[in-house]
């Protein structure tokens, strides 16, 4: 058999071996890989979708539970307040009632964390209805009587504005006022070096006998304990820490029925007083740069509209008794915020605002790092699997190839093999009665 015969055949056998066996492979392994991608991708994306949705609900039902969790508290304030009205006046059942309610908070000490209890109150006081202090209890410990001030007078206050007295006495009976958290604003260059804010929260209603108005009983909450319910948590773990950092976007914090910031990782932005008992300014279009170089930054978010729309609408949402979650920028962070209201109402914190209300915040780079994460993994074990099957593939393509060179050489052996050496010239037929002669 010529050369040329023997390529025609090989080819032949090649051609029809390619349209049966290596097309419809290759056209298999095409399909499989692609449709593994794009699987890939749409699992990933689901994923992705249901964290984010998952964790949205979850944060949100955790700020829920935090408002609710202080507003429980303020309710049990009150109602020591209205315990503190039918117990005998006398210093020694002050002092036993201020000692014996107490709560824990966590604290730094020689350098270690640890969890003391503290009582609740700084301050307990009965005033007559002139508004001279009667009995004064001031850290545990009986004032003395050079220590007692007319407080009708708001300069002769502890912190020198206060109105408790004339807020309460026009009150009935079992109705309550409830200060803002008052207290020193910490500045920026304190707050860093290591001064944090301390206050209190004033409860105050009015006592009668059987002439009428006679006075009224005060107590003054320690800030700590209602910050605790913020200091402490991260929104996107489920343990607490001492102390939350600023500087991550992700954490607690708490605002009043104004807007005003008082509970916050980063003290400078909780409103405070200066020392003549005056708020200090806070942060607006206007001022937000001399501010910030002053390094005095307490913010009010019904004020932050220009920083980010929503920061407004997440303020007047709250003050209307909504939960929800919103995105916004603060600090150069895309924000993420659940919120939800302080059920707590009193004579001067009506519905639906009441005390204020509870935000968590989280970065969003933080937010989506879960399903960042989940959805890497999927992609890369898709990534794999595809590239397993291509190689499988490629793998059966030269294995097939090869069959099909030896099958092909061995039917070119084999039609060989049939045909006579030199047949391949020209017959030749012979004159047999010739021979026979």
């Amino acid at each position: 058999m010529s050369k040329t015969k023997k390529d025609k055949q090989f080819f032949g056998i090649g051609g029809v071996f390619f349209l049966l066996i290596v097309i419809p492979l290759s056209l298999m392994a095409f399909l499989i890989a692609n449709g593994m991608f794009k699987l890939g991708v749409t699992i990933k994306q689901s994923t992705v979708n249901v964290l984010d949705n998952k964790a949205q609900e979850d944060i949100r039902a955790r700020a829920i539970n935090t408002a609710n969790e202080v507003a429980s508290f303020l309710m049990e304030c009150n109602k020591d307040l209205q315990v503190a009205t039918i117990i005998p006046s006398t210093e020694a059942v002050y002092k036993q009632f201020v000692s014996e309610n107490k709560k824990p908070v966590w604290v730094k000490r020689d350098g270690k964390i640890q969890q003391v209890l503290i009582p609740l109150y700084k301050e307990m006081a009965l005033i007559d209805k002139k508004g001279n202090e009667v009995i004064k209890i001031v850290n545990g410990q009986t004032a003395p009587a050079t220590k007692l001030n007319n407080v009708s007078i708001p300069s002769n206050t502890t912190y020198k504005t206060e109105d408790y007295f004339a807020k309460a006495k026009i009150l009935n009976k079992g109705e309550v006022y409830i200060s803002p958290v008052t207290g020193w604003y910490v500045r920026k260059a304190e707050f860093e070096k290591g001064l944090r804010f301390s206050g209190i929260v004033r409860l105050a209603t009015p006592v009668f006998d059987k002439q009428g108005f006679a006075g009224v009983i005060e107590l003054a909450l320690d800030y700590r304990h209602l910050a605790e319910f913020t200091h402490h948590l991260v929104p996107t773990q489920a343990g607490k820490v001492f102390e939350t950092e600023g500087s991550g976007g992700n954490y607690a914090y708490m605002i009043d029925h104004r807007g005003f910031v008082i509970s916050h990782p980063n003290d400078f932005h909780i409103v405070g007083l200066n020392h003549d008992g005056t708020i200090v300014p806070t942060v607006t279009a206007q001022n937000a740069a001399e501010l910030a170089k002053k390094g005095t930054e307490a913010l009010n978010l019904f004020q932050l509209g220009f920083m980010d729309h929503n920061l407004f609408t997440i303020a007047k949402e709250a003050a209307q008794g909504k939960s929800g979650v919103l995105m916004y920028k603060f600090g150069g962070y895309n924000k993420f915020v659940a919120y939800a209201p302080i059920k707590f109402y009193a004579s001067n914190l009506s519905a639906p605002t009441g005390f204020g209300w509870i935000g968590l915040g989280l970065e969003v780079e933080k937010y989506n790092e879960a399903a960042q994460k989940v959805s890497q993994n999927i992609e890369k074990e898709s990534k794999a699997w595809t590239a397993t099957v291509i190689l499988i593939l490629v793998a059966s393509m030269i294995i097939l190839f090869l069959m099909m060179l030896l099958l092909a050489r061995g039917i070119t052996r084999s039609l060989r093999s049939e045909v006579p050496e030199g047949s391949e010239g020209p017959l030749s037929f012979g004159d047999d009665d010739d021979d026979d002669k």
